[in-house]
């Protein structure tokens, strides 16, 4: 990355924050060995206060931005996601969950149902037994599923992504088990290299779409601005710090967007990873140190093309 961030500063009306993923927390209940955000029950909820989220979210609505999606960790452990729905949708923003489904509060079904708020799952096989190996968690994929049924029940639109993670996973399965409950939209992901998905290795702007920072910005437990959730190595600043219009017009959004660039060039803004976008679809592109990721192929490529394809 440049190390001096001298230059024009990014012009906001040129790049709007339309979208922001908020994650609330690092705990997880499962411990998933591809967990990007190496997640997991050591977890934390960070140092950000319900005070510092509220402001961050009426700061993004001041800005334009349309979308929200709470991710963790697992968000439904975090105590307060309830209440910061409701302030996201009074805000007048759109919500959207992204949840492994094993542990929903009563109060929280109403919460989503009262905000109109989407939900989004991962998905690792029709048998628990195949599942609850990529989980790490007993029990994880009866519930999941069970969820899965109570949400569309409900009426709570609900997306699934399939991640094939292990050779001989039943990830095709597990797609159309998905179709077979009456889950309307199924993308497909591979293992991506970062968090305990890399084996240790250091991750590196290569191994990102290049969609990141264009349009959208990830809020980490303790303030950090990243470019999306898988660039949390790249950070723009911290909003604990400065208001988020102030960073995402900043110099150093400046400096690691044109670093973005460099690497992935113009065409990437054309391609992004479903798995954690409500607004794509399913696209399915891969990092390079998987196997390629070429936005050309981006409209060509489905995720029926690439469920249950080993990496």
């Amino acid at each position: 990355m440049n190390d001096d961030f001298g230059g024009a500063s990014l012009n906001a009306t040129q790049n709007p924050l339309k979208f922001a993923w908020l994650e609330v927390t690092g705990l997880c209940n499962e411990f998933c060995d591809h967990c990007y955000a190496d997640s997991s029950p050591k977890g934390t909820n960070g140092a950000m206060t319900v005070h510092d989220w509220k402001r961050v979210i009426d700061e993004l609505a001041d800005l334009g931005t349309l979308d929200v999606q709470f991710i963790g960790g697992e968000p439904t452990l975090y105590p307060h996601l309830g209440e910061l729905i409701r302030h996201v949708h009074a805000a007048g923003l759109s919500v959207e969950v992204f949840s492994n489904l094993t542990y929903v509060r009563e109060e929280l079904w109403r919460t989503f149902t009262d905000c109109g708020v989407k939900l989004a799952t991962s998905y690792y096989s029709d048998t628990p037994e195949d599942h609850d190996k990529v989980t790490n968690l007993r029990g994880s994929h009866r519930r999941t599923r069970a969820n899965i049924e109570k949400a569309l029940n409900l009426r709570i639109p609900l997306r699934g992504g399939v991640v094939t993670v292990r050779p001989g996973q039943r990830a095709q399965e597990a797609a159309q088990d998905l179709l077979s409950l009456g889950v309307e939209e199924v993308g497909g992901d591979r293992t991506r290299a970062f968090g305990r998905g890399s084996r240790g290795a250091a991750p590196t702007i290569a191994d990102l779409c290049g969609h990141c920072a264009h349009e959208k910005c990830a809020i980490g437990p303790n303030g950090d601005v990243w470019p999306c959730v898988l660039g949390r190595f790249l950070s723009m600043g911290n909003v604990r710090e400065a208001p988020i219009a102030e960073i995402w017009s900043g110099t150093r959004m400046s400096a690691i967007l044109a670093d973005i660039k460099d690497v992935h060039g113009d065409g990437a803004q054309s391609c992004t990873p479903p798995q954690f976008l409500p607004m794509c679809g399913p696209c399915s592109p891969c990092v390079p140190s998987v196997q390629h990721c070429d936005p050309s192929e981006a409209d060509s490529t489905t995720a029926a093309d690439t469920i249950g394809t080993p990496a």
